[in-house]
């Protein structure tokens, strides 16, 4: 099983603390915004307990590190280390995640002494919207830190994090395409001011296999009438990827995060190989033929760790989430298209 982690901290502009948050092998990407002072991490494991206290140790450095009263981004916050999601992958059970954000918050409550709510499935759905309004009391602790704030802890479901970016439109426009963005399916939608005579509207994509980064997107320059630049915030499922997802699809993440970890166990040659792999799988395109291509490098992949004995169980298992995700963001179109190379990927799958 795999298990994502994707917390959010306040600070955009410390690159010192940035490169500290965003360091280490579990994690796939770090996406810093000045315009938010905030950034996001992404980190995986095939192990709950090893991803909570990958997250524990990065929750303290933003404790120490960050001073909520000189924070001025535009997003809404509540904390220095804001919001705490974990996440299960694929067939991961969310019981086993709830628990786990359950333990999580008790031991950042405990050993850092900073006030944590439980949101989404560890809090029965509790909404972030209502914990930033105030509208309910710290489940552990009471008073925020004094610089640190408090932590929002949860567990969901794969969500896009997805903006659109438009010039010269008024915040007031920008409000009404981010409302007619909500009557879409699992969309939450905001619009921010940005410097320049700019306007985001800022996206999570709850269901993104209900709306997808396509559908989203298209939707939001038809409303605004006008064509806006489009952000990915973090990473995307390759099944929901769209314009402005060109590296930054999880699973080519997941596969390329593989190949870099054992190019540093591997000889020479192979190290050299291995790493030019990982630094090409990160900048997988969304094209439906890349995407096939990339299941196919993904399972190439797990065959050579295997022939020169650098196979773990941990690579594995996700090597094998990566190229089943991949291979589920492949159209019946191309399928039609590339049946032999489909049928043999099938293959490999149903015997892993």
């Amino acid at each position: 099983m795999i298990w994502e982690a994707v917390p959010n901290f306040s600070t955009g502009t410390d690159s010192a603390l940035i490169d500290r948050l965003g360091a280490g092998p579990r994690v796939l990407d770090t996406h810093a915004d000045t315009d938010h002072d905030r950034c996001v991490v992404t980190l995986v494991e095939t192990r709950l307990d090893r991803l909570a206290t990958a997250v524990l140790h990065r929750v303290a450095l933003a404790v120490d590190g960050i001073d909520l009263r000189r924070q001025a981004g535009v997003h809404p916050r509540v904390g220095a280390a804001d919001v705490v999601p974990l996440v299960p992958l694929g067939g991961a059970p969310m019981g086993a995640a709830v628990a786990a954000a359950r333990r999580l918050g008790d031991r950042i409550w405990r050993e850092l002494r900073v006030p944590v709510f439980f949101y989404a499935e560890a809090a029965a759905g509790r909404r972030l919207a209502d914990i930033r309004a105030g509208r309910v009391s710290p489940d552990l602790g009471g008073a925020p830190h004094p610089t640190a704030g408090a932590v929002c802890v949860g567990a969901r479901r794969p969500l896009v994090a997805y903006n659109v970016v438009f010039a010269g439109m008024p915040l007031a426009a920008g409000r009404r395409v981010a409302a007619g963005m909500r009557e879409l399916a699992g969309v939450q939608a905001l619009a921010f001011a940005l410097p320049g005579g700019r306007t985001q509207v800022s996206m999570n994509l709850t269901r993104p296999g209900e709306t997808g980064v396509p559908a989203a997107y298209a939707r939001a320059c038809e409303l605004a009438g006008s064509a806006g630049v489009p952000e990915l915030v973090g990473l995307c499922p390759a099944s929901a990827a769209g314009p402005g997802c060109d590296g930054g699809l999880l699973e080519a993440r997941i596969a390329g995060a593989v190949a870099l970890r054992a190019s540093a166990v591997a000889s020479r040659e192979a190290a050299m190989r291995l790493a030019a792999e990982a630094r090409s799988l990160r900048r997988l395109e969304t094209g439906q033929v890349a995407l096939l291509a990339g299941a196919e490098r993904a399972a190439a992949l797990r065959r050579q760790l295997r022939a020169s004995g650098l196979a773990t169980a941990d690579l594995e298992a996700l090597l094998s989430g990566a190229v089943r995700g991949l291979r589920d963001a492949v159209s019946p179109a191309t399928q039609a298209r590339f049946e032999e190379r489909v049928g043999l990927l099938d293959r490999w799958l149903n015997r892993t």
